[in-house]
């Protein structure tokens, strides 16, 4: 008979057809996986804060009620309602917005009702508002009792609200306290450890009993955290132990090169490589003459010339008789890479194609005949790489330009495209500027190689810090930049984790500057908009012909234009240091004097503006990395949760760093094992459906 936790999630109340695709989206299949679908933070419901005392940028439980309510139409006809409604209690006023509600969320919002809502505070047009909080009715007389404890918030996805999965989480939660699982970790480890077993555990993250356990796991102290964490670590640990050796038995290429090629391209470059730039390509060089699969993770800063370097990888393979393949998560990053390479190879009688989605037809074919025959001997693309029809005259190395951004499958489409069974060379490149010991657990797979230097000449980015309270003054200095030929990206944030909210937040702001600066061309891009019409937008920016570029982080990377001189950030406190280096990194390209200007609230913590002084203090990432891991966690350094396959449910390399003996000792222990199916329960327990990577193809 199955066990209830290895029973499809369908089997529980209000998971149908629709809502099992949405938890499928969050690798959610049989009731064990909501279990260790650990809450992502926890927030403190325990009190009602007045309206009046609200500060932009706080999260907080207010209750109030609705003085009137109204559905109004923006810009875009009836797609673009907006229900609205005024509240109050005896202290102030507060504005709620919903950009997408149904029929019910109207009705709860009607004039009268009593609410109590959770949400994040803003400020806007003076005012205060919540956009899409949490919203329960009450009776003001009788209101329901407030949490005693820290209330957890899980990882969720489009069109599936926290509440719902809560309820859904809490089935399978019941179904443990009745019936429990069976452990999965060593006894007499868990006991030498003092770690508490599993079903323990999980009770008192998914529902902290008391206010102790509560003020402990608010504390990251807790028993449970640290159990689960080093789990998850050893987990991931022993899929890379494993990745590793599979790596280390496969038929490689073999690249056996004069030194021709590379030594004519030094000479002709108009500039010399940093000591820095020289040890990567040695490391490159010895990796090529070891006889097995080069993996290896070539990290360096916004700038720190990480793609000549890949060129010049490139250059050994090709008089070996091979291909290389240079992959890039966009087309315009992609197009970038093709104008380097084909001004630094095809001097040297290389031929470079560019594979792109937007090819059709006889373009499309004419491309994939040169690719197949091997008459192009370096090919740069997108995701249009790894499409069945491509096919490969000899590949011999692929270089993977920020890889994270690919999924695992995307990238072993491509591995396989290769003839007699051989495994292609990989570099994999990041500017993601991870410090060097989070890097190594992170990448424990791969051999790690670091560009730490910067060309001489980059010009530096001054870095200022704005408040709110000045943003009138700042759209004054944006339109006077432009007037004077330069351009300007305006980036926003929103703390949501919804590509809806996101791409609202970016719309309002581009309405607002729109209206501010009539005298200039205001561009938007953001995560929903088609990538046609993204790339329709920045190739517009790219030319000159818009002034002004509204947009979400999706040009964090690969927009290159030497032009823009200024980059506004809202709200940057809620993002990662790196994330936000990254952004900076897209100014200071050309010869004006740039300038990256972050624009906070007024509520802005002392932590938070700690972390910002180190931005305004720096332009190196690796400090800024190092820095930000010591005051925040890996999680913040990494900028987002979506790190690829290597993002963590419950560890943080930081406070985990005392727990790695631990961590090394475990996963060598499960490696040892002779159950294979703890190894693999371990391993979809943590890892799920990301666990293909272990498979090398």
């Amino acid at each position: 008979m199955t066990h209830w936790s290895a029973q499809d999630i369908r089997y529980l109340k209000g998971v149908g057809p629709r809502v099992a695709e949405k938890l499928a989206r969050l690798g959610l299949f049989v009731q064990r996986d909501l279990l260790f679908h650990l809450p992502l933070r926890y927030e403190d419901r325990t009190f009602i804060s007045p309206i009046g005392s609200l500060q932009p940028g706080q999260r907080c439980l207010v209750e109030a009620e609705v003085l009137q309510s109204a559905v109004s139409f923006r810009r875009g006809g009836r797609s673009r309602r907006v229900l609205t409604a005024r509240l109050a209690d005896n202290t102030g006023m507060l504005t709620l917005r919903l950009f997408y509600f149904s029929a019910g969320q109207q009705a709860l919002l009607e004039k009268g009702n009593w609410l109590r809502c959770f949400g994040e505070v803003r400020s806007a047009m003076g005012a205060l508002e919540m956009i899409h909080p949490e919203i329960e009715a009450i009776d003001a007389g009788d209101p329901p009792p407030l949490a005693q404890t820290l209330t957890p918030i899980y990882p969720t996805t489009e069109g599936l609200h926290q509440l719902s999965i809560k309820k859904i989480v809490g089935q399978a939660i019941d179904r443990l306290a009745d019936e429990g699982i069976a452990e999965t970790l060593p006894q007499d480890w868990l006991d030498a450890n003092q770690f508490p077993g599993i079903v323990g555990a999980m009770l008192d993250l998914h529902r902290p009993g008391d206010r102790r356990a509560s003020d402990l796991i608010a504390r990251n102290e807790h028993p449970a955290q640290h159990r689960f964490a080093v789990e998850e670590l050893a987990a991931h640990r022993l899929a890379l132990l494993e990745r590793r050796e599979l790596i280390r038995q496969r038929k490689t290429p073999r690249i056996t090169p004069a030194a021709d090629l590379q030594q004519r391209l030094s000479a002709a470059l108009p500039f010399t490589l940093t000591g820095a730039q020289q040890r990567a390509l040695g490391d490159l060089t010895t990796d090529f003459a070891s006889g097995k699969p080069m993996i290896r993770l070539v990290q360096g800063d916004v700038g720190s010339g990480k793609t000549v370097v890949a060129a010049l990888a490139c250059l050994p393979v090709v008089e070996s008789g091979y291909q290389a393949a240079l992959m890039a998560p966009t087309e315009i990053l992609a197009e970038q890479h093709l104008r380097n390479f084909s001004s630094w190879l095809e001097p040297l009688g290389l031929e470079v194609v560019c594979l792109l989605g937007a090819d059709k037809g006889r373009r499309r074919t004419a491309k994939l005949e040169r690719i197949a025959s091997g008459e192009s001997q370096v090919v740069v693309g997108t995701h249009a790489l790894f499409q069945d029809d491509v096919n490969f005259h000899r590949l011999g190395f692929i270089v993977f330009d920020e890889q994270h951004r690919f999924g695992v499958e995307q990238r072993l489409a491509l591995q396989r495209k290769t003839r007699d069974g051989e495994t292609p060379h990989q570099l994999i490149m990041t500017a993601t500027p991870i410090p060097r010991t989070m890097a190594m657990t992170i990448y424990a797979d791969l051999d790690y190689s670091q560009i730490d230097e910067l060309p001489p000449g980059r010009k530096p980015v001054t870095t200022s810090i704005v408040s709110e309270q000045q943003r009138d003054s700042l759209v004054r200095r944006v339109a006077t930049a432009c007037a004077d030929g330069g351009q300007v990206y305006w980036v926003c944030t929103l703390v949501e984790e919804s590509d809806a909210l996101q791409a609202e937040a970016a719309e309002q702001t581009y309405e607002n500057l729109v209206r501010a600066l009539p005298d200039l061309e205001v561009g938007l891009v953001h995560g929903r908009m088609k990538s046609t019409r993204k790339d329709e937008v920045i190739q517009a920016f790219k030319r000159g012909d818009l002034h002004l570029l509204v947009a979400t982080t999706v040009i964090e990377v690969g927009v290159d234009v030497p032009n823009a001189s200024i980059m506004i950030i809202e709200n940057p406190e809620r993002l990662g240091l790196s994330q936000i280096h990254q952004l900076r990194g897209r100014v200071g390209r050309g010869a004006r004097e740039s300038f990256c200007i972050l624009l906070v609230g007024r509520a802005l913590g002392d932590l938070a503006r700690k972390r910002l002084e180190i931005i305004r203090s720096t332009q190196d990432g690796f400090e800024i990395a190092e820095r930000d891991l010591e005051i925040r966690g890996a999680g913040e350094v990494l900028g987002t949760r979506q790190t690829g396959e290597m993002s963590f449910k419950i560890a943080d390399l930081m406070r985990a760093q005392h727990w790695f003996a631990q961590v090394e000792d475990l996963a060598r222990l499960l490696q040892r094992s002779e159950s294979a199916d703890a190894r693999a329960e371990l391993l979809r327990n943590w890892i799920g459906e990301r666990q293909d990577y272990t498979n090398v193809g």
